[in-house]
């Protein structure tokens, strides 16, 4: 009996509450780096990354309240629905593509597995490679989610529970974004600069860097 009950508290599982904490958090995130991921943008593309970011998931926000009661599938195609109409650029489509592709694998779920949480997150980046067209080494936030993704797999087939899943993947994440740095850009508005793109880090792979990270610590 004893050992029954110790391996039902070593199972880890990500609930609604989280999902809605993980929102919150990011929210809170893209606000308070507003500043920073615009003056990454400048040099490489609108300047506006950070201020969209920020509008978009103050959007979010507003919504939020209204699907408190739904399920996680629900509350992360609000999510997504929320940042295609108020967010313009790439970002908003991308993110907003994101979120409503993770919300398929998980419709009607009040609690997430471990699979359950490589599945949405997995949906979510087949959204945006096929919405944004690019690939791994194009420099773009795709840079970012792809090594981040390897890691969580990775972590879970080596028997990690969910959190130290988690951290490997948001240290994948954060690599994938350091990793942009010296890479050309191939897509984007980036890419109309050609080699005066190298030096500087992608603003899209650090938003996906702060939102695992916020996801992190939605868990935690």
């Amino acid at each position: 009996m004893l050992s029954v009950l110790t391996l039902s508290q070593n199972l880890m599982t990500v609930t609604k509450a989280e999902i809605l904490k993980w929102i919150t958090l990011s929210a809170d995130v893209m606000q308070e780096n507003k500043q920073y991921l615009t003056d990454l943008d400048s040099p490489i593309g609108d300047a506006d990354h950070g201020i969209n970011m920020a509008r978009g998931f103050k959007k979010v926000l507003e919504r939020l309240p209204t699907v408190q009661d739904k399920d996680i599938g629900n509350i992360l195609k609000t999510t997504g629905m929320a940042l295609i109409s108020s967010v313009g650029g790439a970002s908003g489509p991308l993110y907003g593509t994101f979120f409503m592709r993770a919300a398929a694998p998980v419709m009607s779920k009040e609690v997430l597995t471990d699979d359950d949480l490589v599945a949405m997150l997995d949906m979510g980046l087949e959204g945006v490679i096929s919405r944004g067209r690019a690939n791994l080494g194009d420099k773009t936030m795709v840079d970012g989610w792809t090594p981040a993704l390897e890691a969580l797999r990775t972590a879970f087939a080596n028997g990690a529970d969910t959190k130290t899943a988690m951290q490997a993947c948001v240290a994948g994440a954060e690599q994938g974004m350091q990793d942009t740095i010296p890479m050309l850009a191939k897509k984007g508005r980036a890419s109309y600069l050609g080699e005066r793109s190298v030096g500087h880090q992608d603003p899209g792979a650090t938003s996906t860097y702060f939102l695992l990270n916020a996801l992190l610590e939605a868990i935690s």
